[in-house]
């Protein structure tokens, strides 16, 4: 047995592979995370509930001019009158925007808000039953007057975007960035809601929707109290002086007033050159690719990490709006509309960087106290150049050599504004 034993081969017990060990799964560095900054500024409590419900009050901002056009040329057959009336109402806003803005920053987002909201659907409201029974003229034009009174929705977003990263420049930038492409989702989608309530259902359902949006919105927005700035003591708005005299600020709101002429010619040539090419119905369509690369390029710009100083970025970003805004120029010498649609999706990505950069200036030469003027301010000369850039595009339109030329006055602007931003930038200011 033992002989046996000794006779049989020993084998070596088997070997078990080793278990494999779990490998630990690695987050992607914060560089790989391409929405991370839009991740860190959303996570701060309360941000995604004002954002949303300023959303909600926003929309109605591309909606209430276009939906008073439908509705008073047809009800009353006439263009000229709906022009007009919408120019008032424009020109309204410029006066009262900026003292609505003040009211805010001395008392308040929530007390101001609402109470000057309620004014401005009335106002619509108004408008709307002048129209529907057949009220003389003169009371649309009062009407829609009253309408001045909507505050700054995306000013008093931003303002609390910058108390709450007053301390972190680069969350301010990605913040800014993105309300610039919620501007240019709100201007893309409210026309295009406007038209088709205005058409599919009747004439006045546009202004109604619009000033029940804008109320609802309002209110929502309102009722997020822990996210809104804290209102500066009265001494501080006693002897603060207006931001209109502030050093550096009178610059910039003059290249807003330029960019604003961009856009507002941009519009009337582009709907002109849609009519002469036979291609009417995709003028809006047009429109819409030059918004579209605009919102886009302003959530890219939001994902970068500013190195360059502000007022250094602003210059390259309105040098590089001026470069752009002649390709639309060059590309509708051809006579093709589909060159002219990506020249206007190259010349849309400009845009936005400008307004982010411009609007992160803005900021930071206004006092805190004083922010919801300053913006405000800002988008009153937009709205002051878009009023000269629609009537110069006009013009254009009619007295040069077809729609194509016309697009002369959107690069001309362009120029005008980095010609601007130079001879600012040669001026020492202290914030």
């Amino acid at each position: 047995m033992i002989l046996f034993l000794a006779a049989r081969p020993v084998t070596a017990p088997p070997v078990r592979p080793a278990p494999r060990r779990r490998r630990a799964r690695l987050h992607p560095p914060a560089r790989f995370r391409p929405l991370a900054p839009y991740r860190r500024i959303f996570a701060v409590p309360g941000t995604r509930a004002f954002t949303a419900a300023n959303l909600l009050a926003r929309l109605p901002m591309g909606m209430l001019s276009i939906s008073a056009v439908l509705m008073i040329a047809g009800s009353r057959g006439s263009y000229a009158l709906a022009g007009a009336v919408t120019a008032t109402g424009l020109a309204a806003t410029a006066l009262a925007g900026p003292w609505t803005a003040r009211l805010i920053d001395r008392y308040g987002q929530s007390r101001i808000a609402v109470p000057a909201t309620a004014l401005a659907t009335l106002g619509s409201l108004s408008l709307l039953l002048c129209v529907h029974y057949g009220a003389p003229d003169w009371t649309l034009f009062a009407s829609y007057a009253a309408t001045a009174t909507t505050p700054n929705t995306g000013g008093m977003s931003r303002a609390r975007w910058a108390h709450l990263f007053r301390d972190d420049p680069a969350a301010r930038h990605t913040a800014n960035s993105f309300e610039q492409a919620a501007d240019e989702l709100c201007f893309l989608l409210g026309p295009l809601l406007a038209t088709l309530l205005c058409t599919a259902l009747f004439p006045e359902a546009g202004t109604a929707v619009a000033a029940a949006l804008l109320l609802t919105g309002v209110l929502l927005f309102a009722a997020q109290r822990r996210t809104e700035p804290p209102v500066a003591a009265r001494a501080a708005h006693a002897s603060a002086r207006s931001p209109l005299r502030l050093p550096g600020l009178p610059p910039l709101l003059s290249t807003f007033l330029c960019t604003g002429a961009i856009f507002g010619s941009l519009e009337v040539v582009t709907l002109a050159y849609a009519d002469t090419h036979g291609i009417r119905s995709a003028g809006g369509a047009l429109l819409a690719l030059q918004a579209a690369g605009s919102g886009a390029a302003g959530l890219l710009y939001g994902l970068l990490r500013p190195t360059a100083r502000p007022d250094r970025r602003f210059l390259v970003c309105t040098a590089a709006m001026a470069a752009l805004m002649l390709l639309p120029l060059l590309t509708a010498a051809t006579g093709s509309p589909a060159a002219l649609a990506a020249a206007l999706l190259l010349a849309g990505m400009a845009t936005a960087p400008t307004m982010v950069t411009g609007m992160g200036l803005v900021q930071s030469r206004t006092p805190p106290g004083q922010l919801n003027e300053g913006m405000t301010l800002a988008v009153t000369a937009l709205l002051g150049g878009i009023a000269a850039g629609s009537a110069g595009g006009g013009w254009a339109v009619e007295h040069l050599a077809g729609a194509g030329a016309a697009y002369g006055v959107p690069a001309a602007a362009a120029a005008l504004a980095l010609t601007v931003t130079l001879r600012a930038g040669r001026r020492p200011h202290h914030p």
